[in-house]
C-alpha cells in the first residue's frame, strides 16, 4: 500500500490504530477456518467515527475492507481473500448500558460474548445464546454470522435477540436500524438483514441485544444410546410429549471415544451415542421435566441415563462437549473440515443414514456432533493435510454431505455462515433467481464492491 495513503490513515485515526508490518498483518491474516490471506494494512478503530473516516478513505480509493472480531469464525469470513484492510473492532469493546427495565442492553462489537453473559446474570436478566467459543469470541462476530449454540432449541440463535444496530455503511455514512422498543412495524427489517451478512453490506459498530429474565434453576443429564437414530428420533419424542429442554447435544460414537475419561462411567464400547441435555426453569419444573425426561427416553432407546448431582459436574459434562474439537487432534490427523449442516428435525435419522454411508467410502474420518435439538449437525472430515490426494477427497467428501442437507430440506450454515469456505455451494442451496436479489442487495449497500469482496456469493 503506497505510503502516502498509509500517512492519511494514521493521521485520521491515530498512528497507533493502524498496523502494517509484516509480523503484526499476518495476525490478522486467518481464523479458526485455516484458510489465510495477508492484508495490506490493519486498522483498530477505537468507536463509529473513526470507523466512518476508513469507510470513506477506503471508499474514495476503491480499498477492500474486511471486518473482525476475534478470528474465531470457522468459514474464512473474517479472511482477508483480496487482500486490502482489515477492520478489527477489538477495542470497541465496552458493554455501555444493561437495562432491567427494558430488558435491553446496548455493547459494542468487540465485546466478548461469555464477558456480556456473566454482567447481565449479575443483574439477574438472560442472554441465552451461546456459540462454542463464548469465552473468546465477539458480539460483533455472532451478529456478522448469525452465530447459534446449545441453547437454541428452545431460545433461538443470535438473530432472535438483535434489536437495533449501529451500521457504518461504504461511503462512511452511519445509521441506525431498528429501534428499542418491544414492538416496530416500521419499514423494511434491516436490522435482520444486516444481522449474519458477514461484513458484506457495512460494518456493525453498535449493538443492542433483548435479554430474558434469568431462570431459576437449571437442571442437566446424558443419555447413552446403542443405536444414533434412536438418540435423535428420542429428540423429537421429547417434543411430542410436551417437554422442550434448552439443550439437546448429540455425540456419535468417535466423539465418546474422545471425551469418554472426562464423563462418568460409561457402559461398554457398544455405546454409539450420546445426548448431552439441559432443561431450566424454577425448582419444581426442573424437576419434573427431569423426571419425564427419563420416563420418556428409556423406552425410545436409552440405555443410561445419568443425572448430574452438582453443577461441578454439570460443568464438567459441558467442558467435555465444548472441548471436542481440540480432542480431535488426538486422532493423529492433521487436516480438518468442518462442515455445518442443519436439517428439520425429522429428517436427522435419514442424514445420520447419508453420513454413516458416505463415511464408508470416504478416505477421511468422519466424527459428528452437534445441536439434535435444532437439526443442526457439525461434520468434521479428518485427513492427511500432507496428502494432496486425501485433501482432494475430502472436497469431494464435503460436497456429498451438503448435498444431502439440501436434499432433505435443509441448509449447508446452520450457524457459522458462509464466508469463503462454502461459497461455491450457496447456489445448491438458493437457487440463481434468489441469489440474483440477494446480489441486486449488496449492489445497493455496496456501490464499489469494497465490503469483504470474495465472500457468500459463488
Amino acid at each position: 500500500m503506497r505510503r502516502g495513503l498509509i500517512k492519511a490513515f494514521q493521521e485520521a485515526i491515530g498512528r497507533e490504530n493502524v498496523l502494517t508490518s509484516p509480523a503484526d498483518r499476518e495476525c490478522y491474516s486467518y481464523d479458526a477456518s485455516g484458510l489465510a490471506s495477508m492484508p495490506d494494512m490493519v486498522v483498530l478503530p477505537q468507536g463509529p467515527e473513526a470507523v466512518s473516516k476508513v469507510l470513506v478513505m477506503a471508499s474514495d480509493a476503491r480499498i477492500p475492507i474486511v471486518p473482525r472480531g476475534a478470528g474465531s469464525g470457522t468459514a474464512g469470513g473474517s479472511v482477508p481473500a483480496l487482500g486490502g484492510i482489515v477492520v478489527s473492532l477489538a477495542r470497541m469493546n465496552r458493554i455501555l448500558s444493561i437495562r432491567p427495565d427494558d430488558l435491553t442492553v446496548d455493547v459494542e462489537p468487540g465485546a466478548i460474548t461469555g464477558d456480556i453473559q456473566k454482567a447481565v446474570e449479575e443483574k439477574g436478566l438472560f442472554y441465552p445464546p451461546d456459540p462454542a467459543s463464548l469465552a473468546f469470541c465477539t458480539i460483533g462476530g455472532n451478529v456478522s454470522t448469525g452465530a447459534g449454540g446449545p441453547r437454541a432449541v428452545k431460545y433461538g440463535v443470535t438473530k432472535d435477540y438483535v434489536v437495533s444496530l449501529e451500521v457504518g455503511l461504504a461511503g462512511g455514512d452511519i445509521i441506525r436500524t431498528g429501534t428499542k422498543t418491544a414492538k416496530n412495524a416500521v419499514g423494511y427489517d434491516l436490522t435482520r438483514l444486516m444481522t449474519g451478512s458477514e461484513g458484506t453490506l457495512g460494518i456493525v459498530t453498535g449493538i443492542t441485544l433483548k435479554l430474558l429474565p434469568l431462570p431459576e434453576e437449571t437442571g442437566t443429564a446424558i443419555a447413552i444410546f446403542s443405536d444414533p437414530r434412536s438418540a435423535v428420533r428420542s429428540v423429537t419424542a421429547l417434543f411430542e410429549a410436551g417437554l422442550l429442554p434448552r439443550c439437546a447435544e448429540f455425540l456419535d460414537a468417535r466423539c465418546i471415544h474422545l471425551v469418554r475419561d472426562l464423563l462418568p462411567p460409561m457402559p461398554d464400547a457398544t455405546s454409539r451415542a450420546l445426548l448431552l441435555m439441559e432443561v431450566d426453569g424454577d425448582a419444581a419444573s426442573v424437576k419434573r421435566e427431569l423426571s419425564g425426561m427419563q420416563e420418556i427416553l428409556r423406552p425410545a432407546g436409552a440405555v443410561a441415563f445419568h443425572l448430574a448431582v452438582s453443577k461441578e459436574e454439570a460443568t464438567a459434562f459441558w467442558r467435555a462437549r465444548r472441548g471436542l474439537s481440540p480432542a480431535m487432534k488426538r486422532l493423529g490427523l492433521t487436516g480438518k473440515v468442518s462442515e455445518d449442516i442443519c436439517v428439520p428435525r425429522h429428517a436427522l435419522p435419514d442424514m445420520l443414514d447419508a453420513i454413516e454411508q458416505i463415511d464408508s467410502s470416504a478416505t477421511g474420518t468422519i466424527v459428528t456432533f452437534g445441536h439434535a435439538g435444532d437439526g443442526n449437525l457439525h461434520v468434521n472430515i479428518l485427513f492427511d493435510a500432507e496428502n494432496e490426494n486425501a485433501k482432494a477427497e475430502t472436497g469431494r467428501t464435503a460436497e456429498e454431505i451438503l448435498d444431502a442437507a439440501v436434499r432433505l430440506g435443509g441448509t449447508i450454515s446452520g450457524e457459522h455462515g458462509v464466508g469463503l469456505s462454502k461459497r461455491p455451494y450457496v447456489e445448491k442451496e438458493l437457487g440463481p433467481e434468489t441469489l440474483g436479489i440477494m446480489k441486486g442487495i449488496k449492489a445497493a449497500f455496496d456501490p464499489w464492491g469494497i465490503m469483504n469482496p470474495g465472500k457468500v456469493f459463488p
